[in-house]
């Protein structure tokens, strides 16, 4: 029987030059995956990820060398929430800006809001694509793994095209799906299996490899 293991990258960069990234604590929340797997003999006979960086250096820490080549397809990557938040802020110019003075919450809080806005057609300005276009290139993705899964497939992507797959999978609305993005931990995975003509979500948003005493600072989720 076929399974999917959908990973979200490791902790980024939040707040450095360069997001997209892994941290030291991602890597090492990867790492620790990759234990996690190697433990239980799970061997991965089909590897796929978005192209940013942090979704190669996820892959390449839960791994650690493999000889299976990287399936990349752009429907996993993220979308680009630098652009909605701006756009967010252009059609707010009053609003409270605490976020870029490091204040996470405010941050998570416009991004919300801005998603509703985006999903509902309502965001204004330059934006890189539509919802419409995100919706339909995470279900391009999911078909493309549909096609290429006959084994065990590991998937790493990031939190935004995650729920939205889990959005197709469930029959999610809009907002539903905007919940779950904002609820999904670095390096987590969801459990899937492939059917003949459909997508079953066996569980969600695991860290069994984090959740212990030793472990619970690596627990993260931007």
């Amino acid at each position: 029987m076929a399974e999917i293991y959908l990973i979200r990258h490791g902790q980024a960069s939040f707040h450095s030059d360069n997001y997209d990234k892994l941290s030291d604590l991602g890597r090492l929340q990867s790492q620790y995956l990759g234990q996690y797997f190697t433990e239980r003999a799970i061997k991965f006979d089909h590897i796929f990820t978005g192209s940013q960086l942090r979704h190669k250096q996820t892959a390449d820490a839960i791994l650690d060398h493999t000889n299976t080549p990287y399936d990349i397809h752009n429907g996993l990557n993220e979308y680009d929430f630098a652009a909605l938040y701006k756009a967010y802020m252009a059609q707010h110019p009053t609003e409270d800006e605490a976020a870029k003075n490091g204040d996470r919450r405010v941050f998570y809080h416009r991004l919300k809001q801005a998603l509703m806005l985006w999903s509902q057609d309502k965001l204004t300005g330059d934006l890189p694509e539509s919802w419409a276009d995100f919706t339909g290139r995470v279900a391009d993705a999911l078909a493309h793994i549909r096609r290429q899964s006959d084994g065990i497939s590991l998937v790493v992507s990031s939190g935004g095209a995650i729920s939205m797959a889990i959005g197709h999978i469930l029959g999610l609305e809009a907002q539903k799906i905007i919940d779950l993005n904002l609820q999904i931990k670095n390096a987590s995975f969801s459990h899937i299996y492939p059917g003949r003509d459909r997508f079953h979500l066996s569980s969600f948003n695991n860290i069994p490899h984090l959740d212990r005493p030793d472990r619970s600072d690596a627990i993260t989720y931007s």
